[in-house]
């Protein structure tokens, strides 16, 4: 059927390329425009995320028709791209073109597979990520409430068609797995409140713009508190009582994304658009991981020397685990210790970077709600004209077992120069249109954030052998990865498999080992960007040093990774192509 439904959707590209090279050829840049205009209005949550205000009353549509209509435009505005000739462009709109080409493509083939069906992951999902657009949110006049008030009152719906999305799932057998589905039911459960004031969405009306009056103020939080009582958190009840009574019980006992229907084109279109490379497989990719395993192993067992430990590496890594120096007493210990680091890498960027970005950030701790199967760490972006900046995510959650000395290389990966460097550049992108603002391929985004740990070293942020060792954990971790996603999905591992990998080849803690396997089976794909990423942005690092010699400038080279914002690897490789050549013009 999936494969049907592909064909189709080549066809219809073929049909409307026909068509559009019928017709006169379309000026590119009212192409992106007409794009990124009805990326807004289908997506009225991202919008807002994006700081456009125009859909902060609405709730997207997420019925099996509107995913199709999405479908549709995509393969038209596909065939438009293709019409316009490229030969005539310059070089930024060449660029544009590309990357929106890539987007177009991908979001046609992966519609073929009508992944609506699963929308949610094990850490996150359409029942929480309204908790992200709250945050985006402003909340400066009195139509910015009351436009909040008609998005909540839109909810239940919402709702509701995710559920009908997912007793689709269960029909054709298109499941998140039984096996890691306990361990997420307290998110859904964790929405669902006694009363609106306890309910994380009715924070906005906390304190209010003194701007609106009181008597004003009055009657607005009385329609969040009749909204959220009535409709919001009843609509919550029904999720928890599906997913507790009805998906549970009914959802597929297989594992891997190979087992779904269709399973193998699915997750290789899934680790192709992660990845950004039209040419990877599952098979060469578990390969790679096992390569990078062996290598980081061997570095680790010189940092071990260092520590003048005396014992195996699994004895390490249970000293490691379980000697209380290295966790901190209090969850608001280790935000303190992840500041004090964040803001200590702060001081040391003017040294490797030319341009940096004006939108700060701040240290925060996983929204208690969902902490508990939370990652261990985030980056949370904000639009250019938000009324906040960028947020490094903590999670504070089961304190005791977040290891200190993973704190360092957590910090330069999700706040600087990783992941907040990275984002609040893109958003001031000069003469670039607003999709590319953000545009995130994550092999690039996530490829960067690992590249940043390392860098980290050059940098001067370790400072002791055992924060040496928590780098190399987490790089050893992103190296299993390719290992695990693969061997889950492609290789029918088991869960039990994966744990067994990642808590022998990490110091991870146990907790996170296990949320982190339930990650990989529920987002399939994903974890492959981090290593193919890095492992390309250091090739192209060791190029430029070799062509440029003594005159390679590391802040130049850096500028020319993020200042074009994200780019397919492909694309990357393209771009430091061009700035090595200028660069050794400007040396002559």
């Amino acid at each position: 059927m999936l494969r049907v439904f592909a064909l189709f959707f080549s066809f219809l590209v073929a049909v409307l390329a026909s068509v559009a090279a019928a017709a006169p050829a379309d000026d590119l840049g009212v192409l992106i425009d007409e794009y990124w205009a009805n990326e807004m209005a289908e997506h009225p949550l991202s919008a807002t995320g994006s700081g456009n205000a125009d859909y902060n009353d609405r709730m997207p549509a997420v019925a099996p028709g509107d995913y199709q209509r999405r479908a549709g435009e995509a393969a038209a505005f596909a065939a438009r791209l293709e019409a316009i000739d490229k030969a005539g462009l310059g070089a930024d709109d060449r660029l544009n073109a590309e990357l929106l080409g890539f987007i177009l493509k991908h979001d046609i083939t992966l519609a073929a597979f009508d992944d609506w069906r699963i929308p949610f992951l094990a850490d996150t999902g359409f029942h929480t990520n309204f908790g992200y657009v709250v945050s985006s949110t402003p909340f400066r006049t009195e139509k910015d409430y009351e436009n909040y008030l008609a998005r909540l009152a839109g909810f239940p719906a919402y709702i509701d068609q995710n559920i009908a999305n997912m007793r689709q799932g269960l029909a054709d057998g298109f499941t998140q797995p039984k096996e890691i589905l306990p361990k997420i039911l307290p998110s859904f459960k964790a929405q669902i409140t006694d009363g609106a004031e306890a309910h994380p969405y009715f924070a906005p009306f906390q304190t209010m713009p003194k701007g609106i009056s009181k008597r004003r103020q009055k009657a607005l939080r009385k329609q969040a508190q009749k909204t959220l009582e009535q409709a919001v958190i009843p609509a919550f009840e029904r999720l928890y009582a599906f997913m507790k009574d009805g998906y549970l019980p009914a959802a597929r006992d297989t594992l891997g994304a190979y087992d779904l229907p269709d399973g193998k084109a699915y997750y290789t279109a899934r680790l192709r658009f992660y990845t950004t490379l039209d040419d990877a497989t599952a098979e060469d990719i578990h390969e790679l991981g096992l390569k990078e395993v062996a290598r980081i192993r061997a570095e680790m067992a010189g940092v071990i020397k260092e520590t003048g430990f005396e014992g195996s590496f699994a004895e390490f890594l249970e000293f490691l685990r379980t000697d209380k120096q290295f966790y901190a007493k209090s969850p608001e210990a280790l935000l303190e210790r992840a500041a004090w680091i964040a803001k200590d890498i702060d001081g040391r960027l003017p040294a490797y970077f030319g341009k940096l970005p004006r939108q700060p950030y701040s240290v925060e701790p996983v929204p208690a709600e969902i902490a508990p199967n939370y990652t261990t760490a985030r980056y949370i972006g904000a639009s250019k004209d938000a009324a906040r900046g960028g947020q490094f995510w903590v999670n504070t959650y089961n304190h005791e077992n977040r290891p200190l000395y993973q704190l360092a290389a957590m910090a330069l990966h999700e706040a600087v120069p990783g992941h907040h460097l990275q984002s609040a550049l893109s958003l001031e992108i000069e003469n670039a249109p607003d999709f590319r603002k953000d545009f995130y391929p994550h092999a690039f985004g996530e490829g960067w954030g690992l590249y940043s740990e390392k860098l980290g070293v050059e940098m001067g942020v370790y400072q002791t052998p055992y924060d040496h060792f928590g780098r190399l954990t987490w790089e050893m971790w992103r190296a299993a990865r390719l290992v695990i996603d693969t061997g889950l999905h492609a290789k029918g591992w088991t869960r039990d498999q994966a744990v067994d990998y990642l808590a022998s080849n990490t110091a991870l803690s146990l907790h996170n080992v296990n949320t982190e396997v339930d990650r990989y089976i529920a987002w399939p794909g994903q974890a492959l960007a981090y290593k193919m990423g890095e492992l390309t942005i250091w090739e192209l690092r060791a190029k430029a040093e070799k062509e440029l010699g003594d005159k390679f400038d590391i802040r130049a080279f850096h500028d020319a990774v993020l200042n074009g914002g994200g780019l397919p690897l492909e694309v990357l490789r393209t771009q430091i192509d061009t700035y090595i050549a200028e660069a050794k013009l400007e040396k002559k």
